[in-house]
């Protein structure tokens, strides 16, 4: 007997645009949050910089706002999703905190503002300092446990959409059990996050494995914008690190943090004069990049030994904790960094509500694209994505609520094989070919090397179907991968955080 359980509305993940969405939708609707892992992890938790938006409506400082987020973006844009980003700002951002997040404030009671890579304005809130993701999700995890209509399971991974004629009636889940559940529901919300773990380097969990996006690939939903994977320029180096890196954040060089090379020599002057240090990331990183090159080096330096010890240790006090346990004072020393990946900028397909190309199925956050990010992000966008277009999606949700009913669905009988194969090689392979031809700088030969071994490997593992969040997770990796690559074999002109060399 195949178990079954039936929802108004389901979230696949619980980052701030999956819990934010939830928190927004009406309290009468009976919701389930599906995490595949644990509710605490995840890069919303990791966000170090803050959220980006003007709190208090003035027309001059959103229209700031907007045009630099298209000039970090390469005017790849969708410029009335970006409008609608920039100016539903101020009411998310009050949302938040009527939802019981503390955002850092003056002793006056103000709340205290930041600059980043990319911005022209102090408009970034934070909280805790340099903890910001960890903060709100903590404070919003704490609203959830209020709301009775939202249930949430835990280490439950969605493995298929279940639908008909295009039309979304559900998923499949591995519970924790490692047991088969068809979860059905009138409305279903992708909030899966990204994909660092495809790459060797990255700011993300390891568990980020594109999920969402490969999940609404395999059931034909439209994809967009692939080939705009964003790297952080100054990641924490150390020597033959692999995995989840500690990020220093964009907020460090918004303090006045100066790059300098492997010999101690300033060098952003060289390749964006007017903005140096504080140019969007991918300008930042390719510049790191070209650096590295030419001093035969894997990383460079960053240096913010100018401000006060004091200054530091609150202004940044994660990031001081973390580099002195690694032997480093950054008030005295420089901090060694390079590039790696941080978010993906493409993902399922959108419109300026949510929606993609398949009904009752909704997109937010990172696995989506609104279009907002272009070619490249700018710095504190993403949080505030998460919150204006769960916002749009909870909105939309509520209108239609009045047509929800019982949803009959003929369950698919599909054939799993149980046995414990070992796909270790495969992913780690998958990262070394993306971190090698599909990192910073890209050219033909290298994608066309890369698109040959991940499409065997894609192959490959469609001739089997695992029932083990293992398989699937390595699935979900190779065809995101693919989707990538060949996105950036079509798009053949260097655009933002897509440069290609040839």
């Amino acid at each position: 007997m195949k178990e079954i359980k039936q929802f108004d509305v389901v979230i696949l993940g619980a980052g701030l645009a999956g819990i934010y969405t939830a928190l927004n939708i009406n309290p009468n609707l009976h919701i389930g949050i599906f995490v595949k892992d644990e509710i605490q992890k995840g890069s919303s938790n990791m966000a170090q910089g803050g959220i980006a938006g003007e709190v208090n409506f003035n027309p001059e400082k959103i229209k700031e706002h907007y045009e630099d987020t298209l000039r970090a973006g390469s005017y790849h844009n969708d410029e009335a999703a970006t409008k609608i980003l920039v100016e539903e700002a101020g009411a998310n951002l009050k949302n938040l905190i009527n939802l019981g997040v503390n955002f850092d404030k003056t002793p006056d009671g103000n709340l205290v503002v930041t600059l980043e890579g990319g911005h022209r304005s102090r408009r970034i809130l934070h909280a805790g300092g340099d903890d910001t993701g960890n903060h709100v999700m903590t404070d919003l995890r704490n609203t959830l446990k209020t709301r009775k209509n939202i249930e949430v399971f835990e280490n439950e991974m969605a493995i298929e959409i279940l639908q008909n004629d295009n039309k979304a009636l559900g998923v499949i889940v591995i519970n924790k059990n490692n047991e088969e559940v068809y979860v059905l529901a009138n409305r279903i919300v992708l909030a899966t996050g990204g994909l660092g773990g495809i790459y060797k380097r990255t700011t993300n969990e390891k568990f980020a494995c594109g999920d969402g996006i490969a999940l609404a690939y395999r059931a034909g939903v439209k994809t967009k914008d692939m080939e705009f994977v964003q790297f952080h320029p100054t990641g924490f180096y150390e020597e033959d690190k692999i995995g989840k890196t500690f990020l220093i954040s964009e907020a460090v060089r918004g303090e006045g943090a100066i790059l300098r090379n492997i010999n101690g020599e300033r060098f952003m002057q060289k390749y964006d004069p007017e903005r140096m240090e504080l140019a969007p990331r991918d300008v930042v990183s390719q510049s790191i990049n070209r650096e590295m090159f030419d001093t035969w080096s894997d990383h460079v330096y960053l240096d913010i030994t100018h401000k006060s010890k004091d200054f530091l240790m609150h202004r940044f006090p994660t990031i001081y904790k973390f580099l002195l346990e690694h032997g480093i004072d950054m008030s005295k020393d420089y901090i060694p960094v390079a590039p790696l990946e941080h978010f993906m900028c493409g993902g399922v397909s959108t419109d300026v509500y949510g929606h993609t190309s398949m009904e009752n199925l909704y997109a937010v956050g990172e696995c989506a694209c609104t279009g907002v990010h272009g070619a490249n992000r700018l710095a504190s966008n993403s949080l505030l994505e998460c919150i204006v277009f769960g916002k749009r999606i909870a909105d939309e949700i509520n209108k239609e609520a009045s047509t929800f009913g019982k949803i009959d669905v003929v369950l698919p009988d599909l054939e799993f094989t149980h046995e414990l194969f070992n796909f270790r090689a495969i992913r780690e392979d998958i990262r070394d070919t993306m971190s090698k031809y599909v990192f910073i700088v890209r050219k033909a030969e290298g994608l066309n090397r890369a698109k040959s071994i991940i499409d065997k490997y894609v192959s490959d593992l469609k001739k089997i179907q695992v029932f083990s969040r293992y398989y699937y997770e390595t699935l979900n990796m190779a065809e995101t991968a693919q989707l990538i690559i060949d996105a950036a074999i079509k798009r053949k002109e260097s655009l933002g955080s897509h440069f290609r060399l040839d």
